[in-house]
């Protein structure tokens, strides 16, 4: 009687065989592009939030910093489009803000000081409004090319930036009306 004892250990030896060397590759290849497909989506999203986020907060600053400006300046002195003048400081010096679509900036100057309000600015339009004619009405009148009786300067901008060429969901939109106070 012959007794031999089988070791399982040269069976655990083996390589694997091509088929199973095949749908391992398959699988792992399948999960390192499912991967990178989410690592980019996520990077991507949050690029666009981050540029949103600057954006927004940039246009909310410039709009503060203009809101405050206007209401304490003494009049119109001269708007169109594209800016407004400003009597200031009991008309010691002159208030302007004004956009220029090919360097896509507002900038405000303040007597001879200059500041860059907004950048990456893809529209920006003023509108002046007069005051109501009649008492206890709420209504607004557009203001024609005179400035006397201008009350409500109204601003609307579109600021954007672009994400690897595109510019989907990094746009900021602004649109406010100023009330000049001091008249």
């Amino acid at each position: 009687m012959e007794c031999r004892i089988t070791s399982t250990k040269r069976r655990l030896q083996r390589g694997m065989s091509l088929v199973e060397l095949m749908v391992a590759l398959t699988i792992g290849s399948i999960s390192m592009t499912a991967l990178a497909a989410l690592t980019f989506y996520t990077a991507r999203s949050f690029a666009a939030l981050t540029n949103y986020v600057d954006l927004d907060k940039k246009s909310r600053d410039a709009l503060d910093r203009m809101t405050q400006m206007v209401r304490q300046s003494d009049g119109l002195l001269d708007f169109d489009s594209h800016s407004v003048t400003f009597s200031y400081d009991n008309g010691a010096q002159s208030l302007t803000y004004s956009y220029d679509p090919n360097t896509r900036e507002l900038t405000q100057t303040l007597g001879t000081t200059k500041r860059t309000l907004l950048t990456e600015c893809d529209y920006l339009k003023f509108e002046v409004f007069k005051r109501n004619p009649m008492n206890g009405s709420y209504d607004q009148y557009p203001a024609s090319l005179d400035t006397d009786g201008a009350k409500i300067i109204q601003v609307s901008w579109l600021c954007s930036r672009t994400i690897l060429g595109k510019t989907m969901n990094t746009e900021s939109v602004q649109s406010a009306k100023i009330v000049i106070r001091k008249q």
